[in-house]
């Protein structure tokens, strides 16, 4: 009997993830298969929901608005901060990665949008904040996860 999706399973899949211009931002082709524990807030809400209740073999199509995937592009995460915030890095340049720590001592990813001599626009929202995602999915196995998958919060 196959066992339905739903929490405190660990679900593996193949998935090719695409935005609404068919351009693909992710994919497991050619590698394993994506595996997570369901219900552990592992992967995107709107994703999670979808697949709740199907079972080892479905294949499935999903499109996931951003207010339950990424959220919407907060503009109050996008400031031009002095290059000196940089200290150590040699050249700075559009598109770089960085993690930074918030006063409260989260951590923080933040992507630099542009450089103009001495300014520096840096964006801390999700690269794919405010952008709608289109699944196409492969459920390749469901099975019981163990006490310490559970206990850790993901698959192992």
């Amino acid at each position: 009997m196959s066992l339905l999706i739903g929490n405190n399973l660990v679900v593996s899949m193949h998935y090719t993830l695409t935005d609404d211009d068919g351009n693909v931002l992710d994919s497991s082709e050619g590698s394993e298969p994506l595996a997570y524990l369901h219900g552990g807030g592992n992967i995107i809400p709107g994703l999670e929901k979808a697949l709740t209740g199907k079972i080892k073999g479905d294949s499935l199509e999903v499109s996931v608005a951003p207010e339950e995937a990424y959220g919407e592009s907060r503009p109050e995460l996008v400031q031009v901060v002095n290059k000196a915030a940089f200290q150590g890095v040699d050249k700075v340049e559009a598109g770089m990665m960085f993690e930074t720590q918030s006063p409260d001592g989260a951590v923080q990813r933040i992507m630099v949008k542009n450089v103009e001599g001495d300014e520096v626009t840096i964006d801390g929202n999700h690269p794919l904040a405010g952008v709608p995602l289109n699944f196409a999915v492969e459920i390749v196995e469901v099975r019981e996860a163990t006490e310490e998958e559970i206990a850790h919060g993901h698959s192992h």
